[in-house]
């Protein structure tokens, strides 16, 4: 069993308009960009990461907007929901400024003894809010959201999958352990975590695969420290038999990547280098900044890609 992993990196999704993208995530949830640069595959297409003030593992979201993108269709073989951790005594102020900007699909439920705020993003992706005690990561208050309400970062991510063995294991094989069934949820955890240390795992065997899309999760990356770290599980998983990428350097962390028996792609990404190694932490995404190897295309992309209104 690995003892590298500390819980969740980051999330990357797919949108499929960046100027709502960015107003949903910085105006509605209040939430720090924290990079503007571009996809490295896609040179034409923002990459945006939100995060909590520092962008710290275990807090971002990141999305490749592609304009006009057709919506994913739900199912199994993908993350399901994200979970953001707030302070205790917070959900019913975000009940309320959620209703206040008309946010989709909201409900308040309750799993593993936690009460979530759900809701949906413009493109239909889903979330959700829930109180977390004591968690001490620096919030971000520049957007209007106070300390005492702020997103800290991530709690949990769920997974849906027509069988949860093969995944259950992998987890297992990550480092996570089985916390509790209720249903057909399984929830796993990391010891010493950086705070984003839940999956939950939902077992729907007659649903269909989902098909990507605006709305889907593109992948989820799992924290680990360096990259002596990175290489570490890169061999272990690789022994085990899974097919897995090089080690790429994504300008703000090294990453690699591997498809699950699920179908839910992985990467494990390090907590190094930072998004400030090329802006300084006071003004963290506010200027794009571009890919060395897509720096000759500035006067282009700086024309071409769309304006964020901020």
């Amino acid at each position: 069993m690995l003892n590298q992993i500390k819980g969740l990196h980051h999330m990357t999704s797919i949108a499929s308009d960046a100027s709502e993208n960015n107003y949903f995530f910085t105006q509605v949830l209040g939430m720090r960009r924290v990079k503007k640069t571009v996809n490295f595959d896609v040179p034409e297409v923002y990459h945006l990461y939100y995060g909590n003030e520092h962008g710290t593992p275990g807090s971002v979201m990141t999305y490749f907007p592609f304009q006009n993108a057709k919506r994913g269709a739900k199912g199994t073989g993908e993350v399901s929901e994200t979970v953001f951790s707030v302070p205790v005594d917070s959900l019913s102020y975000w009940q309320e400024r959620l209703s206040t900007f008309a946010v989709q699909e909201m409900s308040m439920t309750e799993q593993f003894g936690e009460t979530r705020l759900r809701f949906a993003n413009p493109d239909g992706e889903h979330f959700a809010l829930t109180e977390v005690h004591n968690d001490t990561r620096e919030a971000w208050t520049g957007n209007g959201v106070s300390q005492e309400c702020a997103i800290r970062g991530f709690h949990a991510a769920q997974m849906r999958l027509q069988d949860a063995g093969a995944m259950s294991e992998l987890l297992g094989f990550m480092g996570y352990e089985k916390v509790e069934t209720l249903g057909n949820v399984t929830r796993f955890s990391v010891a010493d975590g950086i705070g984003a240390n839940t999956i939950d795992l939902e077992t729907l065997p007659i649903v269909a695969p989902s098909e990507q899309g605006a709305g889907s999760v593109h992948h989820i990356a799992f924290s680990v420290q360096d990259r002596s770290a990175q290489q570490e599980v890169r061999k272990a998983l690789l022994d085990t038999g899974y097919q897995v990428t090089p080690v790429i350097d994504r300008d703000y962390f090294w990453a690699i990547y591997f498809r699950t028996p699920g179908g839910v792609l992985f990467e494990v990404a390090t907590n190094e280098p930072g998004f400030d190694r090329d802006e300084d932490s006071a003004h963290l995404g506010e200027s794009l900044k571009l890919p060395t190897r897509h720096e000759k295309l500035r006067p282009f992309l700086e024309k071409h890609l769309q304006p964020l209104n901020d």
